[in-house]
């Protein structure tokens, strides 16, 4: 299986989570910066992550989402997460990557997932890199069909 974790990161945060399913996943994370169209060749199932910034995806991957061509993730099984404080009020990036992934062609593999950090800058709370892992062995088992 062709897979990528792609990630965008401010503290550290949604960088260690994207490393964890990416290693689950024997696939690269990229930082979304860095991401170049040539990635999707060949891939079968595509990570998006972002921490919560203003109530949405960071600005980096909220420009990657857009920039996305209509069609461009067509065959593509996708999967999104966030990381955000467990607060009442904190938005929700996870539904708006998951959008933009199902407007370039993706279908998306399992809910959207998010993972708590104790403070704005981290760290996370302890048990979520397991909550990783899990979510990782998750896609896995949705991709082989079970």
């Amino acid at each position: 299986m062709k897979a990528l974790v792609l990630y965008d990161s401010f503290f550290g945060n949604t960088k260690l989570v994207a490393e964890i399913i990416a290693k689950e996943l024997d696939c690269k994370a990229v930082k979304v910066d860095e991401f170049n169209p040539d990635m999707l060749q060949g891939l079968q199932l595509l990570v998006v992550g972002s921490p919560i910034r203003g109530w949405r995806p960071s600005p980096l991957t909220h420009e990657f989402l857009n920039a996305l061509p209509q069609g461009s993730l067509k065959g593509i099984k996708a999967a999104s997460f966030d990381t955000r404080m467990r607060i009442f009020i904190h938005g929700d990036a996870t539904k708006q990557i998951s959008s933009g992934l199902i407007n370039a062609g993706a279908e998306i593999l399992v809910d959207p997932k998010w993972f708590d950090v104790k403070t704005k800058e981290g760290p996370l709370f302890e048990e979520e890199q397991e909550n990783a892992k899990t979510r990782a062995q998750q896609l896995i088992s949705k991709l082989k069909g079970n």
